[in-house]
C-alpha cells in the first residue's frame, strides 16, 4: 500500500512567487509570520493542518516578513501572525467603482484580491470557513 505524501505549506522567498499561484485560480491563504514570535509558533501547527485538509483545493503559503523584502508593506502587515486570503473576485467592479478608482489614481483590481484578513491567534474553524467561503473544498 502506497501512502500519499503529507502536504506542507509552501514557503516563499519572494512576493513574485505569488503570481504563479494566482494564475491557478484557487484561493490562497497567506500566513505572514516572523522568527521569535510566540503566537506564530502556536499558529504554525494549525497552518500545517490546513495544508493537509485543503491539499489540491487551496494554496497555503507562509511568508517570513523578516526575510521577504517588501512583504509587510505590500500587504500592510502591522503585526504577526497575520493571515490574508486571496481569492478570485466573484463579480466585476461596477462602472462607478472603476471610475472612482481611475480618478483616485489607483489601478482597478484584476484577478485575485484580498477577500479576508485576520491577525493574532485565529481559530482553525474560522480559517476553514474563510477558505470555504472563497471557493476551497475541504478534502475528507
Amino acid at each position: 500500500m502506497r501512502r500519499r505524501k503529507r502536504a506542507k505549506p509552501l514557503v516563499i522567498d519572494q512576493l513574485d512567487e505569488l503570481k504563479g499561484l494566482t494564475a491557478e485560480g484557487m484561493p490562497i491563504l497567506i500566513d505572514f509570520w516572523q522568527q521569535g514570535c510566540a503566537p506564530c509558533k502556536v499558529m504554525d501547527g494549525i497552518v500545517n493542518e490546513l495544508a493537509v485538509d485543503f491539499q489540491g483545493a487551496a494554496h497555503i503559503v507562509k511568508v517570513d516578513v523578516g526575510r521577504v523584502p517588501g512583504a509587510a508593506a505590500a500587504f500592510k502587515v502591522q503585526s504577526t501572525p497575520t493571515f490574508v486570503i486571496l481569492g478570485r473576485s466573484q463579480k466585476k467592479p461596477s462602472k462607478k467603482a472603476r471610475k472612482r478608482a481611475a480618478t483616485a489614481g489607483a489601478p482597478a483590481q484584476k484577478g485575485h484580491s484580498p477577500r479576508w484578513r485576520g491577525s493574532g491567534l485565529v481559530k482553525k474553524d474560522v480559517l476553514e470557513r474563510a477558505l470555504v467561503s472563497n471557493g476551497a473544498i475541504r478534502e475528507t
